[in-house]
C-alpha cells in the first residue's frame, strides 16, 4: 500500500491529507500529522475526497453540441481545434473583447496562470472569477491600506491571541479548522468574540456575542474608533512610526458618537463600551472577517475599518494579533495574485514598463502581447452577454447559473451565447446544461500543481490515483487550445505544471510575495512554504509559521499602512412596507459546499443534507404568520424574482431576517445585481424581501 500526501482542494485552509492507495483505488483517507495548519484533522468534506475516484461524468471526451441540439462526442484535438477556430471567428466577426471567461478558486497556481496568459495576454479580453464573489473586498481593502494584497497572520495567531473577534464570520460551520485552532487556544480568560446579525453556530459558542444590525458594521467600527481614540487606548508610537493619514481619520471618526450605536446599530452603548473594554485590555487582540463583511455595498470600507482598529490600537503584525481575513476558496489568494486579471503575474503593475519587460521575458513573448489594462469585472462580463456585447464564454470548474448573484441574469446570457465552453469534472452542473462545448476534466486526486493558502502558505497537489484513457487535466486543456490557437513561442515554455511553475516562480522574485527559493520538488511531502521565501535568504524564512508586519513596514510606497476612510453610504435596499424583511444568506452545513456539485457525491452528506430549499424564520414571525416547521413559502425579493422554500424555524434569526443558504439555486435568485463600487464584490447579503404562504392543495 503507498501512502501519498496531497492537499485538499475545498477551501482555503488547504488542509494535507495523506491517501493510502492499493491496485489504484484509495482505501483510506487520513489527515496529514504534523503539518502546520491542520495538524492530523479535517472536516468531513477533506476526509470524503476519495469519492471523486469516479465522477458523474460518463466519459472523458469532449462533447460539442450539434445542430439538432445533440452533444456530439469528439477526440480532444477536435474539441481544441473547434474552441479555438470559433474564439477566433467571434473576435474577428465582433471584436476583441467579445470573448470572455470565468474561472474559479479552486484551479491550481499553474491553471490560473495558463489561462490568464492564453486569454488575456493571447486573445487580449477579459478573464474573471469566482474569488470575485468571496474575497475581492478583502484584497482591495489590502491593498489599499497595506500596499498589497498581503494577509499577514499565521494560522497559529488563533492560539495566541487572548481577544479573538470575529465579524461575519461561521467557522463552526465554513472553516472547522479556524475553528479547531480557537479551541486549541489555552491562554487563561481567552475572550471569544462574535459580532453578526444572526446567532449563528458559531455565535452561540462564544463567550460574547453581538448582534448587530445588517450592514452596520461600518457605523459600529467609526464609533469603536472614535471611543478608542477619545479615551486615549491607542498605540501612539505605532501610530506615529508606522501609518499615514490618522489625525485626518482621528478628526472623521469624531462624529461617530456613541449615542449613536443603539439605532444604527442595535448595540446599546453599555455592549459597545463593553467591546472596547475588551479591545483596549487585550493584550494579543485579533480580528477575523470573512463574508459577512465582504459580500456588502461597502465592503472595501469595511475592511478598511477593521485594519484601522488593529492598526491604532498596535495589534499588527505581532504573535497573536491582526486584522484578518478568512478567504473562501482553496487558492482564491492564487487567484488573486497569479490568474493575469487585476494584476500582472505576482500582483506586477500593467502599466509598469519594467514589470512588463520582467515578465515578457521569464514568460517567453514580446512585451507588447502582455494584457495592458485589468479585466472586465464579473458583473460587467454577464452585463456584456445580456446586452450582446460578449459572445462567446470559457468557464472552467465553476458553476455560476447557481452561484451567480440574481442568478437568472447568467441563465438568460448563456442562452445568448455562440459559445459557451463549460470545463469542469461533472457534466450535471445547472451550468453545462446550456454548453456549447463540454470539456470534462479530472478531479484533484488525478492531477498535479501547486496551491497558495489564506495564510499565504504554497503546498502541493499531487496525483493520488492514475489516469484513465483520455483523462486530462485543467491545465493540459487550456495548453491544448493555446497550441490549436497557434500560440507558438508564446507557450513553448509552458509545457507542464511543473514549467509553469518555475515560470511564476522567477516573476515573483523581488515581489512581496516572493518565493524563489521554494522548488517544485521540496514542496512535495513538506509542510508547505509561507511566502515571502525568497532565494538565498532561506534560512531566514525558514519557520513554518511565519507573519508579516512584525518591523512594521508595509508595502506602500512609504512603507507606512494607511488609514482609509469614508462616510458610510445610504443602503440602497431599505426595509419597506412592501419589502419588509432582510434575506440574509450563508453556508447551512459544514458537509455541503457551495453549489453542491462535488459533495453531492458523499452519501452521508447527502443523507442529512435538505434536498429542498429552506429558509430560517423566527419563531415569533411564524406564529405571527401561521407558518409551521417546514411549510412552504414563497419569498419576493426587491431584486423582482421570487422562490419557494421550506420553512425552518428558530430564534437563531432576528424577527425582521430570513437566512438562506448558498448551497441551493433558489438562495441566489433572490440576491441582487449591487456591488461594492471598489471591489465589484456582489452585495450577497443586501436584498429585502416579502413572503407569502403556500397553501395546500
Amino acid at each position: 500500500m503507498q501512502k501519498i500526501q496531497t492537499n485538499c482542494n475545498y477551501c482555503a485552509i488547504d488542509c494535507n491529507l495523506d491517501f493510502y492507495v492499493e491496485d489504484g483505488r484509495v482505501v483510506k483517507v487520513v489527515p496529514t500529522p504534523g503539518y502546520p495548519v491542520n495538524d492530523g484533522f479535517s472536516c468531513i468534506k477533506g476526509i470524503s475526497l476519495d469519492k471523486q475516484q469516479t465522477t458523474t461524468k460518463p466519459n472523458s471526451l469532449p462533447k460539442i453540441k450539434q445542430a439538432d441540439g445533440t452533444m456530439k462526442e469528439v477526440s480532444w484535438d477536435e474539441g481544441f481545434k473547434y474552441v479555438a477556430d470559433k474564439l477566433k471567428e467571434l473576435q474577428e466577426k465582433y471584436g476583441t473583447e467579445a470573448v470572455a471567461g470565468i474561472s474559479t478558486g479552486q484551479l491550481t497556481l499553474e491553471e490560473f496562470a495558463i489561462f490568464g496568459h492564453v486569454m488575456r495576454d493571447y486573445l487580449h479580453t477579459n478573464v474573471d472569477g469566482n474569488t470575485r464573489l468571496c474575497m475581492a473586498s478583502a484584497a482591495v481593502g489590502m491593498k489599499q491600506s497595506y500596499g498589497y494584497d498581503a494577509p499577514g497572520y499565521t494560522l497559529k495567531d488563533l492560539e495566541l491571541s487572548d481577544t479573538i473577534i470575529l465579524i461575519g464570520a461561521n467557522p463552526v460551520v465554513a472553516h472547522p479548522i479556524v475553528w479547531q485552532r480557537i479551541l486549541r487556544n489555552k491562554i487563561p480568560d481567552r475572550k471569544l468574540i462574535v459580532i453578526d446579525p444572526r446567532r449563528s453556530e458559531t455565535a452561540k459558542n462564544a463567550d460574547y456575542y453581538y448582534e448587530i444590525k445588517p450592514r452596520a458594521d461600518l457605523t459600529l467600527l467609526y464609533i469603536i474608533s472614535n471611543v478608542l481614540i477619545k479615551k486615549g487606548w491607542i498605540d501612539h508610537k505605532f501610530i506615529i512610526e508606522h501609518t499615514s493619514n490618522f489625525e485626518e481619520f482621528r478628526d472623521f471618526v469624531e462624529a461617530f458618537t456613541i449615542d449613536r450605536a443603539e439605532s444604527e446599530t442595535g448595540l446599546t452603548e453599555a455592549q459597545v463600551m463593553e467591546l472596547v473594554e475588551m479591545i483596549h485590555n487585550g493584550k494579543a487582540v485579533s480580528m477575523w472577517w470573512t463574508m459577512g463583511i465582504n459580500q456588502g455595498y461597502e465592503a472595501v470600507r469595511g475592511v478598511n475599518a477593521i485594519i484601522n482598529v488593529c492598526a491604532m490600537t498596535g495589534n499588527i503584525g505581532k504573535p497573536g494579533t491582526g486584522p484578518n481575513s478568512i478567504t473562501g476558496q482553496c487558492n482564491a489568494m492564487g487567484s488573486r495574485l497569479f490568474s493575469n486579471t487585476t494584476c500582472l503575474f505576482g500582483g506586477r503593475d500593467f502599466a509598469n514598463e519594467e514589470d512588463r519587460k520582467i515578465v515578457s521575458e521569464i514568460v517567453g513573448c514580446e512585451p507588447q502581447m502582455l494584457a495592458e489594462k485589468m479585466t472586465l469585472p464579473y458583473n460587467k462580463i454577464i452585463e456584456g452577454i445580456n446586452a450582446g456585447e460578449i459572445k462567446g464564454l470559457w468557464i472552467l470548474c465553476t458553476n455560476p447559473k447557481h452561484s451567480w448573484t440574481n442568478n437568472k441574469t447568467f441563465a438568460d446570457a448563456v442562452k445568448k451565447l455562440e459559445l459557451f465552453v463549460v470545463q469542469d469534472i461533472y457534466e450535471t452542473t445547472e451550468s453545462a446544461e446550456d454548453a456549447t462545448v463540454l470539456f470534462p476534466v479530472v478531479p484533484g486526486i488525478k492531477k498535479c500543481g501547486t496551491y497558495i493558502n489564506l495564510e499565504r502558505r504554497l503546498c502541493r497537489m499531487v496525483p493520488v490515483l492514475p489516469r484513465g484513457e483520455n483523462e486530462i487535466s485543467d491545465y493540459e486543456a487550456i495548453l491544448g487550445v493555446a497550441k490549436a490557437l497557434g500560440m507558438g513561442k508564446a507557450i513553448e515554455k509552458w509545457e507542464t505544471p511543473e514549467d509553469c511553475f518555475n515560470l511564476l516562480r522567477d516573476i515573483s522574485r523581488g515581489m512581496p510575495c516572493d518565493f524563489s527559493g521554494v522548488k517544485w520538488d521540496e514542496l512535495e511531502n513538506s509542510k508547505g512554504r509561507q511566502w515571502p521565501y525568497p532565494e538565498g535568504r532561506e534560512d531566514e524564512f525558514k519557520d513554518d509559521e511565519r507573519r508579516l508586519y512584525a518591523d512594521g513596514k508595509f508595502y506602500t510606497p512609504d512603507q507606512r499602512m494607511k488609514f482609509i476612510f469614508e462616510e458610510p453610504l445610504d443602503n440602497p435596499y431599505k426595509q419597506t412596507e412592501e419589502f419588509p424583511y432582510i434575506f440574509n444568506t450563508g453556508r447551512g452545513t459544514v458537509g455541503q459546499w457551495h453549489t453542491q456539485s462535488r459533495t453531492k457525491e458523499v452519501k452521508f452528506v447527502e443523507d442529512v443534507s435538505a434536498k429542498k430549499a429552506y429558509i430560517l424564520m423566527n419563531t415569533k414571525l411564524a406564529a405571527e404568520k401561521g407558518i409551521k416547521w417546514m411549510d412552504e413559502i414563497r419569498v419576493h425579493s426587491v431584486n423582482g424574482e421570487s422562490a419557494v422554500f421550506n420553512v425552518q424555524i428558530t430564534d437563531d434569526v432576528p424577527y425582521d431576517q430570513l437566512y438562506a443558504p448558498i448551497h441551493y439555486i433558489e438562495c441566489n435568485r433572490l440576491t441582487p445585481s449591487n456591488y461594492d463600487k471598489y471591489s465589484k464584490e456582489p452585495n450577497y447579503k443586501g436584498a429585502t424581501c416579502n413572503f407569502e404562504k403556500i397553501q395546500e392543495g
